[in-house]
C-alpha cells in the first residue's frame, strides 16, 4: 500500500503506602480542643495535585543499561538533531546505535530521505532501521484513530515491552498540540519524530531519547498514556 502524507507544519521537528509511627494509646477518650463559637477550626492546607505527567517528567533517570525486573533501559549514542528538520534521521540513528556503531546524520538524511519539509512517513524509518541492520525485526504500525482504541493501546505497550527487552529501540512519529506537551516543549503544534529507549511497568512510563532539546535533558520519563495520545494520526517503527 502506498502511504503519501501532506502536512502544513506548525513547526518542524521542534516531543502508597503511608507507614504510620506506632503511639501509645490513651488510657481516656481524646477530645478535640473547645472552639470558640461562630469560628470554624483550621484544617491543614491541601497541597496541590499532581499530574502523573509532570510525576513522571520528574522522575529521575538511571543510568542508561540499567535492567531490573520491572524497568529495562538500552544504551544508546545520543545525538541532538543537526538542523531544524532532522528529527527523523537522529531519531533512527539513536535507534540504531543501540545495536551498531550508526552512521551519521546526514547519510541517514540521504537515504530516508528527509527534505527541508521534514521526513514524511513513519515506513521509511522502518525501511532504513531494517537495511542498515540487515533484518526483518522492525515493522510499521500507524495509529490512525485520535484518541487510540484499545486494541492500539496494547499494542504498543506489547511492542514496547517486547522491543526493549529485545534491544530494539522504538521510533515514533509524534503531533505533539500545546495541550499534550512532552517536557520543555513550546507553545505550539510541533511534528517531531523522537526514540523509545526503555520502559517501567511498575507505573507505566517509558523513557524517551529526544534530539529536539526542548527538554532539560535528552532523556525524560513519560508516561505510557501520553505517548499513547503524542502518536496519532501518525505511527511508530517498531
Amino acid at each position: 500500500m502506498r502511504h503519501t502524507t501532506t502536512k502544513l507544519k506548525t513547526a518542524l521537528c521542534g516531543l502508597a503506602l503511608v507507614a504510620a509511627a506506632a503511639l501509645p494509646m490513651a488510657s481516656t477518650p481524646a477530645t478535640a480542643a473547645p472552639t470558640a463559637p461562630g469560628v470554624s477550626a483550621k484544617t491543614a492546607p491541601t497541597a496541590p495535585a499532581v499530574s502523573a505527567e509532570a510525576a513522571a517528567a520528574a522522575k529521575p533517570v538511571p543510568n542508561l543499561g540499567y535492567s531490573t525486573q520491572a524497568v529495562k533501559t538500552l544504551t544508546i549514542d545520543f545525538q541532538y538533531q543537526q538542523t531544524g528538520y532532522w528529527c527523523g534521521p537522529a531519531a533512527t540513528r539513536i535507534a540504531l546505535s543501540a545495536r551498531i556503531s550508526p552512521p551519521s546524520q546526514q547519510q541517514l538524511a540521504n537515504e530516508l530521505p528527509t527534505t527541508t519539509n521534514g521526513t514524511d512517513w513513519i515506513g521509511q524509518v522502518t525501511r532504513v532501521l531494517n537495511n542498515h541492520l540487515g533484518t526483518g525485526w522492525y515493522e510499521t504500525k500507524e495509529m490512525p484513530n485520535d484518541p487510540p482504541t484499545q486494541a492500539q493501546r496494547d499494542l504498543l505497550w506489547r511492542d514496547v515491552v517486547l522491543d526493549i527487552d529485545n534491544n530494539y529501540p522504538i521510533v515514533a512519529n509524534i503531533v505533539a498540540p500545546a495541550s499534550n506537551h512532552p517536557p520543555g516543549y513550546p507553545n505550539y503544534t510541533i511534528y517531531h519524530y523522537f526514540t523509545v529507549i526503555g520502559y517501567d511497568s511498575g507505573d507505566m512510563t517509558v523513557l524517551i531519547a529526544d534530539p529536539a532539546g526542548f527538554a532539560p535533558t535528552a532523556t525524560y520519563w513519560l508516561t505510557f498514556n501520553q505517548l499513547a495520545t503524542l502518536i496519532p494520526p501518525k505511527g511508530y517503527s517498531a
